[in-house]
């Protein structure tokens, strides 16, 4: 009887082991999302000899970034890969394991605020590149920043000429259209600088959230989810209320801004003590997205009159040069110095 009992036993044993291995090889494995577990089959492309890749779905994603058979001209600042720019609900912990963002805080990385990604990316309908341009192989783009310089100009005929049109914050195109134009693919803003008047509501723009710190994604969620947003956190008040569709909205992978503050324009990751850290402007972190979606980049409004305190900051309002010139948190020398080397060497071409 023990003989056959210690069989059976045996025999438990190597069908256990052989289940277990064939489980391993396959790679399924279980998950707990919210209290809820369920059965995950993952590919074997996630993990090769220890080294985390990225998921099929997210190279499919930046695969269809590089459909131009040309090499653009700035080619060179982009490093090994393009990044695609948008977090996406299912998979951005393992697309941040990929790009190091997980090492990072906020507000370059998603480190200990893994919890608050998930709840903003939960109120999204998608993550994909807008409509309008999907299916455009050699992407020509402008980024239509916000300077004084665009007073005038009426540009705005030849700005709505390319497939891409990339504004950033709260710049308007209504009453402004002869100098800037009228369309607008992306939007770039923050809590601050996100428009709350129905007036500025456009159905083709998609307008893409920059993440600097987790009450900014606690913003996005309550905002979608209809509840009450405070000001307490925020450098000035917030957006109180949606003018946009959720499908309508994206989260930038923090990977593009941390590059354009540490690659690009080369800030320290640790500022002294008595000194406030600089962080890119949003027109910066702008012209590094369209390095990752375009092939052709072309700039408008991003020349400053650094001579003359008093001439105009933005081609919309009374604000002056002054104002900029007063601001500790970006480095207005460091960037205006970039973007002439951008311009010298040919990678980007200068409207205005």
């Amino acid at each position: 009887m023990k003989r056959i009992l210690l069989f059976f036993i045996l025999a438990a044993a190597v069908m256990y082991g052989i289940l277990h291995g064939n489980l391993w090889r396959n790679n399924l494995y279980w998950i707990s999302f919210y209290g809820q577990t369920s059965s995950v089959g993952a590919s074997p492309s996630y993990e090769t000899s220890g080294v985390t890749q990225l998921p099929p779905t997210a190279v499919e994603r930046r695969s269809a970034l590089d459909t131009c058979l040309l090499k653009p001209a700035f080619e060179s600042l982009l490093g090994v890969d393009k990044i695609y720019p948008f977090l996406c609900a299912n998979d951005f912990i393992r697309v941040a394991e990929f790009q190091g963002s997980d090492k990072f805080e906020l507000p370059y990385g998603i480190k200990r605020a893994e919890q608050f990604f998930r709840l903003a990316l939960s109120r999204l309908e998608s993550c994909g590149l807008s409509n309008e341009d999907d299916n455009i192989a050699c992407r020509r783009c402008v980024v239509v920043g916000n300077g004084g310089v665009l007073r005038n100009k009426t540009l705005g005929e030849k700005i709505d000429s390319y497939d891409v049109i990339i504004r950033m914050n709260n710049g308007p195109v209504i009453g402004h259209e002869e100098d800037v134009g009228r369309r607008t693919t992306f939007r770039l803003s923050y809590p601050e600088s996100m428009f709350s008047d129905p007036i500025h509501y456009d159905p083709n723009t998609t307008v893409v959230l920059i993440v600097f710190k987790p009450r900014d994604l606690k913003w996005l969620w309550k905002i979608l989810s209809g509840q009450k947003i405070s000001d307490k956190g925020f450098w000035k008040k917030p957006a109180k209320n949606m003018i946009y569709k959720s499908s309508q909205i994206r989260i930038l992978d923090p990977s593009i801004t941390r590059k354009t503050a540490y690659e690009l324009l080369h800030f320290p990751t640790r500022f002294p003590k008595k000194e406030k850290p600089k962080h890119p402007t949003t027109g910066l972190i702008a012209i590094t997205l369209a390095f990752h979606i375009c092939h052709e980049v072309h700039l408008a409004g991003f020349k400053y009159d650094f001579t003359d305190r008093n001439s105009s900051l933005h081609y919309y309002g009374n604000e002056t040069m002054s104002q900029m010139m007063q601001n500790e948190y970006h480095n207005i020398s460091a960037e205006q110095k970039f973007l002439k080397k951008l311009i010298d060497k040919n990678f980007v071409v200068n409207l205005t």
